[in-house]
């Protein structure tokens, strides 16, 4: 049953990541929302300033989302991994560049998305961040004890 709980966030997280590459989540429908908060926000902005803005924005949530992902994984990953010396890490990554394709294979069946190795890659990025910080926070953290204990 722990094992299930360390779970569940990571696939809450991933049922999102599914249901936001919709049609309700394609550059069609989140312009109209973004586009006028970000000329409110940039009154003197060219239209393809904005634009260009979009899209850099659409394409840090693919970073972000993965980077959330990531996190969630590795915890779910942590908890079912019997012993600290097993490379959780390249399991957390497998599934998250796994799900990361599968995602946009399923945005290839939707009418208003594309699917993009790209997309793919950027997403890689947000869970080789996630990681690459607990990481360091953890290399940090271990050496703050070590150099405590001398």
């Amino acid at each position: 049953m722990r094992r299930l709980l360390d779970w569940i966030p990571a696939i809450a997280w991933a049922a999102l990541i599914w249901t936001s590459s919709s049609h309700n989540f394609a550059a069609e429908s989140t312009g109209p929302l973004l586009l006028p908060l970000l000329r409110w926000l940039l009154p003197g902005a060219s239209p393809a300033t904005l634009e260009q803005l979009h899209w850099f924005l659409r394409k840090t949530g693919h970073v972000v989302e993965y980077f959330v992902f990531a996190l969630l994984v590795a915890r779910g990953v942590r908890g079912s991994v019997s012993g600290g010396q097993k490379p959780w890490e390249g399991y957390t990554l497998a599934i998250v560049f796994l799900y990361a394709a599968l995602d946009e294979w399923h945005q290839s069946f939707v009418p208003t998305r594309t699917a993009s190795v790209t997309d793919v890659a950027l997403d890689g990025i947000g869970g080789v961040v996630a990681l690459a910080l607990m990481w360091w926070r953890t290399r940090r953290h271990s050496s703050a004890w070590t150099n405590a204990a001398r």
